[in-house]
């Protein structure tokens, strides 16, 4: 795409495997270079699992030959030389910042007078901006921008951190074309599904297990499938076997393409304490496919309109979780109907649409 005003970003993540920050971050790689900007994409780790476009240039794959003092000057002075030689316009920092004094070193003898957006992924500010506020307002003050993935989480940043510069960018999804065929299920199976990282003190997945027994689905012979991958694969299987319904939960492994998966569902789930702007409940809606979640810290308002497109439920309650399950089970009505409106709901939310509202902010 021709763009009168092209410019020369480069884009900073930690790495492009197996979560959703990740995901929305190789997203934003392609929404750009759609748009018609020049995109070097920098990544810390050598996690490559999403699709991007632009050029790449891998860190990672230095860190893992020499993580030494001496390897750790190496990939500075690359990463240094670099931002000297290609001049960009922007620099865009997706990355968890939480160390104040490393970030103002990097500030300094890194981005130097380039102009940096800043990205803040999740309500949970202290993985972007640190615990020490009196230093985090000195550093990120001087940012260009800082873009929230939400308007709940802008608010708490300027509220929390007394940062005023910041806007509210969305993380986009891609156009999903589901080939259910891929995806191979006996004729009457059903089932519910929660996809992304097996973290339990984020996501609270041994909750959602307890929920799905306490719920009327296990003897409706609607299973629980849970996919993903991440620290506490393990004991959320033990968790499952517990259960009376171990045989009715079954585990998948992390798949980079889960839209099969997740259009065969009944309903997806989230039971986070907190969250960004959840892809799950993104790509979940953009298959047509709607989601229960709790009421987790970031504002799942944002996405889900409770009887249009899914239903928000207590945080950390297992009982209310279990009959917002039932609901959906047992009031046809009101499933069918959030059903059919949940692909719409998530159009504002295209690649295209969200790359407009970066063009603006970096004209």
């Amino acid at each position: 795409m021709q763009n009168k005003n092209k410019k020369k970003i480069c884009l900073i993540v930690s790495s492009l495997g197996k979560g959703g920050a990740e995901r929305s971050a190789g997203l934003l790689s392609i929404a750009l270079h759609q748009s018609g900007h020049d995109v070097t994409l920098v990544t810390v780790l050598n996690h490559i699992e999403f699709d991007y476009q632009g050029r790449l240039i891998n860190l990672g794959e230095l860190k893992d030959k020499n993580d030494s003092f001496f390897g750790r000057i190496e990939r500075f002075l690359k990463f240094r030389k670099l931002l000297s030689e290609e001049r960009f316009d922007y620099i865009i920092d997706s990355r968890s910042r939480i160390s104040p004094i490393r970030e103002q070193l990097i500030s300094k003898f890194l981005y130097r007078s380039t102009p940096v957006i800043y990205i803040i992924r999740s309500a949970k500010l202290k993985t972007y901006l640190g615990t020490d506020k009196r230093k985090a307002k000195k550093l990120y003050s001087k940012a260009y921008q800082m873009v929230a993935v939400s308007k709940t989480i802008a608010e708490k940043v300027r509220q929390e951190y007394g940062l005023d510069r910041v806007v509210t960018i969305y993380n986009p999804v891609e156009v999903i074309n589901v080939d259910k065929t891929i995806y191979k299920t006996k004729a009457d199976s059903k089932y519910v599904l929660f996809f992304g990282r097996l973290d339990n003190s984020i996501k609270n997945i041994s909750m959602l297990i307890d929920a799905y027994v306490k719920s009327d689905l296990p003897e409706k012979f609607v299973d629980l499938y849970i996919m993903g991958d991440g620290p506490d694969l393990e004991f959320l299987k033990n968790h499952a076997l517990k259960t009376n319904c171990g045989k009715h939960i079954k585990f998948l492994p992390f798949n980079e393409n889960p839209f099969p998966v997740v259009s065969h569902a009944l309903f997806t789930l989230l039971t986070s304490h907190y969250e960004g702007l959840p892809r799950s409940v993104i790509e979940s809606l953009a298959c047509g496919v709607p989601v229960i979640s709790t009421d987790y810290e970031g504002g799942p308002e944002e996405l889900i309109n409770p009887g249009y497109n899914g239903l928000i439920v207590q945080a950390a309650n297992a009982r209310a979780f279990a009959d917002a399950m039932n609901r959906f089970i047992f009031d046809k009505s009101l499933y069918n109907s959030c059903r059919s409106n949940a692909k719409a709901s998530v159009a504002h939310l295209s690649l295209d649409k969200i790359a407009e509202e970066w063009d603006k902010l970096l004209t």
